[in-house]
C-alpha cells in the first residue's frame, strides 16, 4: 500500500507540551534544555516525535508522564504549528498542547533528570523556534477557557481559599481583580463548596477553605464568569 504515497512528501510529526503550573502566586512554566541537535542545549518546551502506534493525544501523554511522573492531567490542544520554515534542517509539523498540573504533586526527580526548570511566566529564557509563539497561544487559550468556566483551578491544592483562587486567577490574567466583586462573582457561580475548614495562615480569624462541588466535578457544563 506505500506505492501509493511514494510521490508524496513525508514530514516528521511532534508534539510540543506547554506544562502550566503555579506557585508563589506566579504561574510558571516547565522547560528544559533540549538534549539532541539541532540547537542542543537551547531551552525548549517540552515534546518529543509521535511514534508510529499513537495519536498526538497519546504522544502528548507519554511525554507529560515521562516528564512529571503523572497521569490524567489536564490536557487541551493549542494548535499546529507548521511553517515550512520554523526548523532550519528538517520539516517538522509538530501540534502544541497545553496541561494545568499541581506543581507540588508532579515527580521532582523526574524532572531534574531531565535538567527541566520550572520559570516564571514574566522571566522566560530565550526558547527555540516557534515555542515562544506556542506559549503565547496557550495562554491566551486558557485565558480565554479561564473566562467563562473555572479552568485553571486545576492548578491549585484540592482546598483553597477564596484568595487563593484569586491570586491564581490574577497570575492567569496578569493583572488585578477588586476582592469583593471576585468573591461575588465566583459564587453566584454554585460551583464552589464552602468546607468546615479553615486557612490559619491568611487572617486572625482564618479563611475557610472551599472546593468544587460535586456537581462540577461530576458535570462538563461550564458556567459564565465574566471577570
Amino acid at each position: 500500500m506505500v506505492e501509493f504515497y511514494k510521490d508524496h512528501s513525508r514530514y516528521l510529526l511532534a508534539v510540543d507540551c506547554v506544562i502550566f503550573g503555579y506557585e508563589d502566586d506566579e504561574l510558571k512554566l516547565l522547560l528544559y534544555p533540549r538534549g539532541f541537535e539541532p540547537v542542543r542545549g537551547k531551552w525548549s518546551l517540552m515534546g518529543g516525535f509521535v511514534e508510529a502506534n499513537e495519536s498526538c493525544e497519546q504522544a502528548a501523554c507519554r511525554v507529560l508522564q515521562e516528564t512529571t511522573g503523572l497521569q490524567n492531567i489536564f490536557l487541551e490542544q493549542v494548535g499546529t504549528f507548521s511553517d515550512p520554515t520554523r526548523e532550519e534542517y528538517t520539516r517538522v509539523i509538530s501540534v502544541a498542547f497545553f496541561a494545568l498540573i499541581d506543581i507540588r504533586q508532579h515527580n521532582i526527580d523526574l524532572t531534574k533528570e531531565k535538567g527541566a526548570q520550572w520559570w516564571p511566566l514574566r522571566q522566560l529564557p530565550e526558547l527555540i523556534f516557534d515555542h515562544g509563539q506556542m506559549i503565547s497561544k496557550a495562554l491566551a487559550n486558557l485565558q480565554q477557557k479561564a473566562g467563562y468556566s473555572l479552568a485553571g483551578i486545576e492548578l491549585l491544592p484540592a482546598k483553597f481559599t477564596l484568595l487563593q483562587l484569586r491570586k491564581l486567577y490574577e497570575a492567569l490574567y496578569q493583572r488585578s481583580f477588586d476582592a469583593g466583586n471576585f468573591r461575588k462573582k465566583i459564587l453566584s457561580l454554585g460551583l464552589l463548596e464552602k468546607l468546615d475548614e479553615k486557612n490559619q495562615t491568611e487572617s486572625r480569624k482564618g479563611a475557610f477553605l472551599y472546593s468544587l462541588s460535586k456537581e462540577a466535578r461530576d458535570s462538563d457544563t461550564e458556567r459564565i464568569v465574566k471577570l
